[in-house]
Formats: C-alpha cells, sequence, structure tokens
C-alpha cells in the first residue's frame, strides 16, 4: 500500500468507526490479530476491546462526538495521526456523571497497518486529564 492509502485507512477508521460508531467499518477495518499497545498492563488488548472504548465509554458519554485529524504523517505501514475528540458530557464518562459542558480529549496515536486494516496501535491521550478537571470543575478539560 501507498502512504496515501495508509492515511486513507487510518482517516476512514478514525470518521466511520470512532465519529459514526459504525460497526460494520469497524470490522472490515481491524485485523483479526489486531494489537494494542497501549492497553493498560493486564487489560485486554485486542480490537474488541478498542470497540468497547470507542461503543460503550466514548459515545454513550460525548453527544456529538466530532474527530478532528489536525496533523498526519506516514511512513511505510505506519501512520501517526494528531488529532482530538471533543462533543458535550451529556452521558456518565468513566465514573463522572454528565455536567452538559464540552469536553476536548487530545490524542496522537501510530498505528501499522496491514493489508489495509489496523495491525497495531500506540497512542496516548488527555482523557484521564479531561476526567481530572470535570470531576473538579474545572474549565479547561483537555
Amino acid at each position: 500500500m501507498s502512504i496515501h492509502d495508509v492515511k486513507a485507512v487510518v482517516r476512514r477508521f478514525n470518521e466511520d468507526v470512532i465519529e459514526r460508531g459504525d460497526r460494520a467499518a469497524f470490522e472490515e477495518l481491524m485485523a483479526p490479530d489486531f494489537v494494542n499497545r497501549s492497553a493498560p498492563p493486564g487489560a485486554p488488548a485486542d480490537g474488541e476491546s478498542m470497540w468497547n472504548t470507542f461503543a460503550n465509554v466514548l459515545r454513550p458519554a460525548i453527544a456529538g462526538l466530532i474527530v478532528t485529524i489536525h496533523d498526519q504523517i506516514a511512513e511505510g505501514d505506519k501512520v501517526t495521526t494528531r488529532k482530538s475528540i471533543s462533543g458535550t458530557h451529556e452521558g456518565s464518562l468513566l465514573g463522572v456523571e454528565a455536567t452538559g459542558r464540552p469536553i476536548h480529549i487530545d490524542v496522537i496515536d501510530i498505528v501499522r497497518v496491514e493489508e489495509g486494516r489496523y495491525a497495531e496501535h500506540w497512542g496516548v491521550n488527555t482523557l484521564s486529564t479531561v476526567i481530572a478537571n470535570l470531576k473538579r470543575g474545572d474549565p479547561y478539560n483537555g
């Protein structure tokens, strides 16, 4: 695959899977042996755990969820993306009840694409900071 092709796979995952919650797109884009290298120790690191994060944690809690890709850099079969996930906190998010406040989560991730599918993922995000700030009522949550 070309660099353009691997970037398109990652862009589609962000738009169709994370933003729109499209399970069929997830099945198409996730390799059966996918590994999330950023999963916490002892936590599941498979594709289904990634789906769970989007479908059962973020999407129910963040109304109007939008993924904005700010930068994307590709080399070989890896794509690095700097993005943000934003919306309104209208459902319980990791134990924090809805506040009605805007949410902004910054994310940088690296995805290895193999045969047009997500094979591996590494990432960092500001979700823990967002949660802490929501609990304190701080205005900045990103």
